[in-house]
């Protein structure tokens, strides 16, 4: 499984960031089965669609969200069963170098035994539990 993360997704559906050739890079190898199926964390979701519309506009950012909720190749997680577990997480850094969204993928990362984190963020760099997958 892999764990896709908003620096990520976001990077993908902007071909105006920086990230965007890795990100195609790494996508291409999850469609072609490498990791298996994804996980879509609801929080994830809410953060690409207010990027991609604040960075580019409405219509990318409602056509973006309609192909990740209709994506067979993705699981959506819902937030509220993970909440304690990003909370538990979030609340245990020595310095802060996750947000409490990033804590919850770590989360569930670890209660689905799917360390394969697709990002571009170096925060997660060295968190037991999580392999960022990113170039």
């Amino acid at each position: 499984m892999l764990i896709l993360d908003s620096s990520f997704l976001v990077a993908f559906h902007n071909r105006n960031d920086v990230h965007h050739p890795a990100a195609s890079r790494i996508m291409e190898r999850f469609l072609d089965g490498e990791w298996g199926d994804g996980l879509l964390a609801e929080y994830v979701f809410l953060e690409v669609v207010t990027v991609l519309a604040a960075r580019l506009d409405i219509a990318t950012a409602v056509t973006t969200g309609e192909l990740l909720l209709d994506a067979v190749e993705l699981e959506f997680v819902p937030c509220s069963a993970i909440f304690r577990g990003g909370w538990q997480t979030f609340a245990a850094q020595q310095n802060l170098s996750l947000s409490f969204v990033d804590a919850t993928l770590v989360a569930l990362a670890r209660e689905r035994n799917a360390p394969h984190l697709a990002t571009f963020d170096r925060g997660f760099d060295g968190v037991r539990g999580v392999i960022p997958v990113g170039e």
